[in-house]
């Protein structure tokens, strides 16, 4: 459990950086456009202040700096209009405006569209008989402000997408750490219940020729063979065993009659089964076990005491088996919470029995399987959806 935590707390501080970065980024990228804005603003009063002094020169101006810093402006995008919003002329407009049919109006409106943002300066002319005049220099922020501003959202989308290839990598690790786990402890416990299983039946057979009346030996025979299908499920867990066109019904029989025999009196369960065959591709010893699991976990969760109701049925394309409890039930924030790997409301076991079930019902059978609904004092409903199969059983 505490791995699965310690995995949980490296994603929290990946998406904690990254929101960090993200941040700091865009706050740094805002102050400095800001201050670039600023210096614009303060060029384009230079450069109004020396076109106020083109217009209010005479033969005897010295003409050279003012015309190096008209001259000098080679990245802002400039408009000159008269107070009757008529374009004098342009600098640094994109060429588009200029070869277009009607760019003389395209050009007064881009004008108005700068004066619209606050990119204006009005230069007052001489006055001639009483009559006040001016003209105003409407312009834009320059091509690398902009891209400037655009950057740090660009350099946002890198960072998430870094921060999620990262999360994504983390969590195909861990699973196919958790992978390796899963399958080298299944393949040893296979192996390890081989042998005693082997001596069990032997010494069964003895039994038999022994005492071949016992009536105890037939039961003892039936555990075994258990025995043997748990191992079987149990070597079956990381290999790619193929599903098999299987009556459903009579699998979930075998289950409802195990569980009847191995829980209290005071657990009743109840199904609901066609009398005809249900056909689902499965792997039957695999899914007995998934089945196998929802029943124990109910009876955990009704404290061994309440109402185990299974159902199936059918449409065109899946067969739907759900099995509902009179338990505790299952708050509806852990409704996907309870099939991650450690999840566990008891004192004791791994977590990993609605782990292990998800992968068999999802990985071996392309089925799925979820909380379908959950109260809380009221019990809990787990549906499971499977391919339907060839009706040749």
């Amino acid at each position: 459990m505490q791995m699965f935590d310690r995995i949980r707390n490296v994603r929290y501080v990946l998406v904690l950086v990254a929101i960090v970065i993200a941040v700091g980024s865009l706050l740094i990228s805002n102050y400095l456009i800001s201050d670039l804005e600023q210096e614009e603003r303060n060029r384009m009063e230079v450069w109004a202040e020396a076109m106020r002094s083109l217009n209010a020169a005479d033969e005897n101006t010295d003409m050279n700096l003012v015309l190096k810093v008209i001259n000098g402006n080679h990245t802002i995008p400039v408009i000159i209009v008269d107070k009757e919003g008529q374009v004098l002329s342009s600098r640094n407009i994109a060429r588009s405006f200029l070869i277009d049919e009607d760019s003389v109006a395209s050009l007064s409106a881009l004008a108005k569209e700068y004066r619209e943002r606050g990119g204006a300066i009005r230069i007052d002319l001489p006055q001639e008989d009483g009559v006040e005049d001016y003209v105003s220099i409407c312009y834009d922020e320059s091509l690398m402000l902009k891209r400037l501003a655009i950057y740090p959202y660009v350099q946002l989308g890198v960072v998430v997408l870094f921060v999620l290839i990262a999360i994504f990598a983390l969590f195909s690790a861990t699973r196919a750490e958790q992978n390796k786990v899963w399958v080298g402890l299944s393949k040893e416990t296979a192996h390890q219940l081989g042998t005693p299983i082997s001596s069990l039946t032997a010494w069964l057979e003895v039994l038999k020729e022994t005492y071949p009346d016992d009536a105890l030996l037939p039961e003892m025979e039936k555990d075994v063979k258990r025995l043997e299908r748990i191992a079987d499920r149990f070597s079956k867990i990381g290999s790619i065993p193929e599903p098999k066109p299987e009556d459903v019904v009579e699998v979930l029989n075998r289950v409802v009659t195990y569980m009847r025999k191995r829980t209290s009196n005071k657990v009743i369960i109840t199904t609901h089964f066609p009398d005809e065959p249900i056909i689902a591709n499965l792997i039957s010893s695999l899914f007995e076990w998934v089945a196998e699991n929802l029943c124990k976990n109910a009876v955990d969760a009704m404290d061994g005491a309440g109402t185990i109701d299974i159902d199936v049925d059918e449409d065109d394309r899946y067969v739907y088996v759900e099995v509902k409890d009179t338990g505790k039930g299952i708050p509806k924030s852990d409704f996907n919470a309870v099939f991650k790997p450690g999840f566990t409301t008891k004192t004791r076991g791994w977590g990993l029995g609605l782990s292990l079930a998800k992968r068999i019902v999802e990985e071996y059978h392309k089925g799925k399987i979820y909380v379908l609904e959950s109260e809380l004092g009221v019990g809990t409903t787990f549906r499971i959806e499977l391919p339907k199969g060839s009706s040749e059983v």
